[in-house]
C-alpha cells in the first residue's frame, strides 16, 4: 500500500487487518541491523494510520519490525517507555531444529516461571 505525504510516496512492506484485536497491523521487513531511522518510519506509518484511516471505533495500530539482525538498544532508546504499539524482533531464514524449538519453549518457560514470583 502506498501511503503520499504531500509529494513524497512511502511503501510499508505488508499491511493488515486483524478482526479479533479490532486494529490495522503493520510489518517491515529489513535486511540487517535495525536504526533509529527504520522505527521512525514504523511510527510514521503508526501515527499515519491512527490518524486517517482507522475509526474511532477501532484500537490503536500495530507496528511489527521484522529484521536479520536487531539492535536492542537502539530499539530500546529511539521507542518511548511507555510503547505499547511498535515492536521490533529478528526473523531467521532458515527454520530450527525441532531440538533448538524445544530448547527454546524450555528457556521460555524458565523465564516465565522466574517472572511469576
Amino acid at each position: 500500500m502506498r501511503l503520499t505525504l504531500e509529494e513524497d510516496h512511502f511503501y510499508p512492506d505488508l499491511v493488515f487487518y486483524n478482526r479479533l484485536l479490532r486494529c490495522f497491523v503493520i510489518i517491515d521487513l529489513k535486511i540487517g541491523k535495525v536504526t533509529h531511522q527504520d522505527i521512525g518510519q514504523m511510527q510514521m506509518y503508526v501515527n499515519y494510520y491512527d490518524r486517517e484511516i482507522k475509526q474511532d471505533d477501532e484500537n490503536p495500530t500495530v507496528g511489527i519490525l521484522l529484521s536479520t539482525n536487531r539492535n536492542k538498544t537502539v530499539v530500546k532508546y529511539t521507542l518511548p517507555e511507555d510503547n505499547k504499539t511498535i515492536f521490533s524482533t529478528e526473523y531467521k531464514l532458515h527454520m530450527p531444529t525441532e531440538q533448538e524449538l524445544i530448547n527454546a519453549v524450555e528457556e521460555e518457560k524458565k523465564n516465565f516461571e522466574l517472572n511469576e514470583y
